[in-house]
């Protein structure tokens, strides 16, 4: 299966319906996947692992108490991916909340728990899946080997089978065909307990490990270790980017991709930018939308496709911010001042609210005065463009 497979028209499910009740006393109003961690969700950092993933939607199959994630994430963007929570109508386990997809046209799928964080590069799971298989699970180490959720599980080639006291377990991160829905039906079962093992005894399923970071907050002992593991496997400095006269050249209201031509060294300096571990952010005003010069999906189509390139040069993008608003917009809702429109820094702010980001080592590249005085209010440290992209960023990096 291609390594491209993944950048087409699949979406990421999460699971989010269970109640928790082994950590009930650390939960207070919150469902589980709702905890804080360094001032954060713990979705939050679900999300942010996924953002680099051009998934057609995110879906958050929601149960015990629903009504916080329709009113943080509900038709939020991530990434420019439209976040959709469902909700359950009763609690069906994590088998039957599958049941829930077949109404949302949902074809191939990457599944992930909302309780836990396998950091894997879906990319390479999803390529190592037989065209005979229905899915595939990612395999992390066995940290307790008594676990029935997580099930011992064992490896021979692609091939699974059930060992006890094994070294690897199930990571809770899949990718599954549109098959796996023979499986699913409405009634309250266990994905890890029963789907699981038949289809591992059809043989119908395959895994791949990973030895990447894994953290599950569904036992009290990982759940007080959680604050200082998140902190350190997500915690970097990061570069926040105007678009157009920073990463592209400024032929104004740019929204197709013909008119969409790099600045010299761009492609070498975002490669140099993930070689130092900077996460890459893209904050830009896009007046043209509020003012009908194009549509907001022409602005979301171009960036899909930039991302693509992007990620053919191992470059990930991790978020992109825009303004449609503008005091001369035609379109009413976008007809005033915001603080999302620079020079306000509600952009900004946004990701710093969202991240974990290490703000000393973080600056700003922007071609205008707007751009600075967003980054000032920021505290932000902050250039203007030179010729050379990569030659600016490495002398940057270099001085701190």
């Amino acid at each position: 299966m291609p390594e491209s497979y993944l950048l087409q028209n699949i979406d990421l499910v999460i699971l989010a319906g269970g109640k928790g009740t082994r950590i009930k006393e650390f939960l207070g109003n919150y469902p589980k996947p709702m905890i804080k961690f360094n001032n954060k969700h713990f979705i939050q950092y679900l999300l942010n692992c996924s953002s680099k993933y051009n998934f057609k939607r995110i879906i958050i199959l929601c149960g015990y108490r629903n009504r916080v994630f329709f009113e943080k994430l509900n038709k939020k963007l991530k990434n420019l991916t439209k976040i959709i929570c469902v909700k359950e109508g009763k609690l069906l386990g994590t088998g039957g909340a599958l049941s829930n997809l077949k109404k949302m046209n949902v074809n191939d799928f990457v599944l992930v728990n909302g309780d836990t964080i396998f950091n894997v590069n879906l990319n390479s799971l999803i390529s190592n899946l037989n065209k005979n298989k229905i899915g595939i699970i990612a395999l992390t180490k066995n940290k307790n080997q008594k676990s029935k959720k997580l099930l011992n599980l064992a490896l021979k080639k692609k091939s699974l089978y059930f060992k006890k006291n094994s070294s690897m377990m199930n990571g809770g991160v899949y990718f599954f065909k549109k098959e796996i829905f023979k499986y699913v039906n409405s009634k309250k079962c266990s994905l890890e307990n029963e789907i699981l093992p038949k289809l591992i005894n059809l043989k119908k399923i395959q895994g791949k490990f990973f030895n990447n970071f894994f953290i599950d907050i569904g036992s009290k002992h990982f759940l007080k270790l959680a604050n200082s593991k998140l902190k350190k496997e997500f915690y970097k400095p990061a570069i926040f980017l105007d678009r157009d006269g920073v990463i592209n050249f400024d032929y104004g209201y740019v929204h197709k991709i013909k008119k969409f031509k790099l600045r010299k060294g761009v492609i070498k300096g975002l490669q140099y930018l993930i070689k130092k571990n900077y996460y890459i952010f893209i904050i830009t005003n896009q007046a043209g939308i509020g003012k009908k010069i194009y549509k907001e999906k022409d602005f979301i189509k171009l960036h899909k496709t930039i991302n693509e390139k992007f990620k053919k040069n191992n470059i990930f993008i991790v978020d992109v911010q825009y303004s449609p608003y503008h005091i001369n917009a035609k379109i009413k809702k976008y007809k005033k001042n915001s603080p999302l429109r620079k020079p306000g820094n509600k952009m900004i702010e946004n990701i710093k609210f969202d991240w974990d980001l290490d703000l000393n080592k973080s600056f700003m590249i922007g071609d205008n005065k707007k751009d600075y005085l967003a980054a000032k209010k920021s505290k932000l440290k902050f250039y203007y463009p030179e010729i050379n992209f990569y030659r600016q960023v490495k002398s940057i990096i270099s001085n701190y």
